[in-house]
């Protein structure tokens, strides 16, 4: 209060951050307590998803179209709850709310339906690509190809985008997604508890979650929520109140995406007509500018 610097005590800090003081510590043999923090923006959850209902039915289309039997919630499903821009612990939501009204549709489901036995070749793909990771001669480790992934969309498809940069991205995660198929080996050839086989597994995995990213991004002509673009700082309810949906086409190796942007938002938590003449904070859940 009287304009001098003061030294917040060492045990203080010690009892509020002991998580992010131990991180600091392993992992970037930084000691805040006595020298600054390094801080930098970072991807922490992932506000889309498999497209799924309010009974947490997977939707494959704009129409809304229900996938029988197939159901998801969590972080990995997009119900939607939270448009473009989640607030902190709401995603205590996609698990609490969702993951217990999809069980109660789940076991509702399958009292109605016959058992199905699954078929012989069940589990076949996948088997097939861990033997291919598993018999890998190439070059390229996983840790260097997520390595240059992650680097990649940090560079061009972070807190800031522009076209340019995305285009980049896509480009650059094409040519990973090649080397991912042709040119990656592991070390470890075992059949059990084989983390490195799971790692390189996962990796192709967020290869293709990283070009998806991107690739809805670069279509997005906006800015809205987390998604910010310098070259169109503004929002636009007229063109861009829909979702993005992603489809892919052809092989694991050669595939390709359809991005759409045909699926509207739905506002129905928002009446038009209750909210005409109200001011504008009494008009619950209308989407508002962003305001910085």
């Amino acid at each position: 209060q009287d304009g001098s610097d003061k030294r917040i005590d060492d045990n203080y800090v010690e009892s509020k951050l002991p998580d992010i003081l131990d991180f600091c510590r392993t992992y970037l043999g930084v000691d805040p307590v006595k020298e600054p923090m390094p801080v930098q923006p970072t991807a922490h959850y992932a506000m889309g998803g498999i497209p799924t209902n309010v009974k947490a039915e997977v939707v494959i289309d704009e129409n809304w179209t229900v996938m029988p039997g197939l159901y998801a919630a969590g972080e990995t499903a997009c119900v939607s709850a939270h448009g473009a821009n989640r607030l902190g612990t709401n995603s205590l939501v996609d698990l609490v709310v969702f993951g217990r009204r999809g069980g109660m549709e789940m076991a509702k489901y399958v009292k109605g339906v016959d058992w199905t036995p699954l078929p012989e070749d069940a589990g076949k793909e996948v088997e097939a690509e861990f033997k291919r990771i598993r018999d890998g001669k190439g070059s390229a480790k996983p840790y260097e190809l997520r390595d240059a992934m992650q680097k990649t969309m940090n560079d061009f498809v972070g807190v800031y985008r522009t076209d340019e940069t995305m285009k980049k991205a896509v480009d650059e995660l094409k040519k990973l997604r090649e080397r991912y198929y042709t040119e990656i080996s592991i070390d470890d050839q075992g059949y059990k508890f084989n983390t490195d086989l799971m790692e390189a597994w996962e990796l192709g995995c967020m290869l293709q979650l990283a070009e998806v990213t991107a690739q809805s991004a670069l279509l997005r002509t906006e800015s809205r929520g987390a998604h910010s673009r310098d070259d169109f700082p503004d929002r636009d309810d007229e063109s861009w109140m829909v979702h993005t949906l992603v489809y892919q086409t052809g092989g694991e190796q050669e595939s390709d995406y359809r991005v759409t942007a045909e699926k509207p938002v739905d506002l129905s938590l928002w009446d038009e007509e209750k909210a005409e003449g109200l001011p504008e904070d009494k008009q619950k859940f209308r989407p508002k500018k962003r305001v910085y």
